[in-house]
């Protein structure tokens, strides 16, 4: 992982076999920031995840394995009640055959290149909360 920062906008180079979740994590940590946007993100990434959350709150996942088009990439950057980073992405691929697979992104590993664009919100603090009967860990701002 590369990075460069201009002011509060950072732009992060992840190389082959990086997870992205992780190493936005591991940036989040080593910049000591608590909230960011992740507002864009294009490249290629192998052995996704992603999926939606059901009508109960919760996740249903779905494999991509072959390598895909990273798309689109969103989302966000905040801290659990712990103090860890926690990431919300949102991703959007397309296969060898140009069909689109999206959804909540639960993993996925850079295969070529993965360039992404994130916007430090340095006056902020996000938290991540439980929420009852959802798997997804709340946002809350202070």
């Amino acid at each position: 992982m590369e990075h460069t920062r201009s002011g509060s906008d950072i732009l992060v180079r992840l190389d082959p076999g990086e997870e992205i979740h992780t190493a936005l994590k591991k940036l989040a940590d080593d910049l000591g920031f608590d909230a960011a946007a992740i507002t864009s993100g294009i490249g290629r990434t192998r052995d996704n995840s992603y999926g939606y959350m059901n009508e109960e709150g919760v996740y249903q996942r779905r494999p991509l394995k072959p390598p895909s088009e990273l798309v689109s990439l969103s989302g966000n950057i905040a801290r659990t009640q712990q103090g860890e980073a926690f990431t919300h992405i949102h991703c959007c691929w397309s296969d060898d055959e140009n069909n689109v697979h999206a959804g909540h992104l639960f993993e996925a590993t850079v295969h070529v290149v993965a360039e992404i664009h994130i916007r430090v919100m340095d006056h902020a603090m996000m938290t991540r909360c439980p929420l009852v009967d959802f798997e997804l860990l709340g946002l809350e701002f202070d």
